[in-house]
């Protein structure tokens, strides 16, 4: 196949192809992964941000059209970086090949490959940021403690994820129900008006794999975050409810990454699950950024005598 081409606006995302957000497909070792794209209009970037969804969503989720100041592909271009928003195994053109999706563990290599051939054929500047939210959180993670030598990968910034469910949530991974929608978007007054109606083209069915791989998480992160070798930022909604997040859970959880040389564990007031779509998006998107910019490694002309 043809990888990392441009592709039609599918009638599927509506939102896709809006201004300077555009549709490419990615090479997963020969699974076809979607995904949306934003760059700069004038120059390289100066570092790329893979933004990972979560379940039960698509890449759109990073591309929220009740009001496009939320955009996290349109606020990572303008401020000068590639934004690449990718449809996980078993969403978007990977769906018809992966009916039954995947889970965390098999998803890593998939999305490792994409990656390899989108920074083979686009400029990726300094790195990489994986900027993950909810399931999408689990994936990055699990690539950032599989990372190779030579990986561009700068930093993880995830949302919406943790090491521990909440006991109500808990019982309901154990039981197979996951359809909550109180638990995944919180009061609704958090979120703008038409979120519901423009979100509904963001929504797919979380396939049954992914699903059943949900109650394996605590027992995978205790045994992924020790590997993780890159900065760490994980930030839970004020009215999340997936995950435990009392001060004490969040110390525990900021101390597994033994091999990070910082993790971070922050708050988001005002939003709720899906923070990306809801008022609070920008200000997280640009804490996020201001994440990267902390990671990015210096510039040495920036330094040079005479600068």
């Amino acid at each position: 196949m043809a990888a990392a081409r441009a592709t039609p606006t599918a009638g599927r995302h509506p939102d896709r192809g809006a201004g300077d957000v555009r549709e490419i497909v990615l090479d997963a070792a020969g699974t076809p992964l979607s995904a949306l794209l934003s760059q700069p209009a004038a120059g390289p970037p100066r570092a790329t941000v893979v933004a990972v969804h979560g379940g039960g969503m698509t890449a759109g989720y990073f591309h929220g059209q009740a009001r496009p100041e939320l955009s996290l592909l349109h606020l990572g271009a303008r401020l000068g970086y590639t934004v690449l928003a990718v449809d996980r195994p078993g969403y978007g053109s990977s769906a018809a090949a992966l009916p039954d999706g995947l889970g965390v563990t098999e998803q890593t290599p998939l999305l490792h490959a994409a990656l390899a051939d989108f920074t083979r054929r686009h400029p990726a500047g300094a790195g990489i940021l994986l900027l993950a939210h909810s399931f999408g959180g689990k994936l990055a993670l699990s690539l950032a403690a599989h990372a190779q030598d030579g990986d561009p990968l700068l930093g993880v910034d995830v949302s919406g994820c943790g090491r521990r469910y909440t006991p109500a949530a808990a019982a309901d991974v154990r039981a197979g129900r996951t359809a909550d929608q109180r638990r995944h978007w919180g009061p609704l007054r958090l979120y703008p008006p038409g979120t519901f109606r423009t979100g509904a083209a963001v929504v797919a069915p979380m396939p049954a794999r992914e699903a059943a791989d949900l109650a394996h998480w605590p027992h995978l992160f205790a045994r992924l975050a020790p590997r993780v070798r890159v900065p760490v930022r994980v930030t839970f909604a004020e009215h999340e409810r997936w995950w435990r997040h009392e001060d004490a859970e969040l110390a525990a959880l900021a101390a597994e990454f033994t091999a990070s040389p910082r993790a971070l564990v922050e708050r988001q007031p005002d939003a709720g699950h899906n923070i990306s779509l809801g008022w609070a998006a920008r200000a997280y998107h640009l804490r996020a950024l201001a994440f990267l910019e902390e990671c990015l490694p210096p510039d040495p002309a920036a330094h040079a005598p005479g600068s």
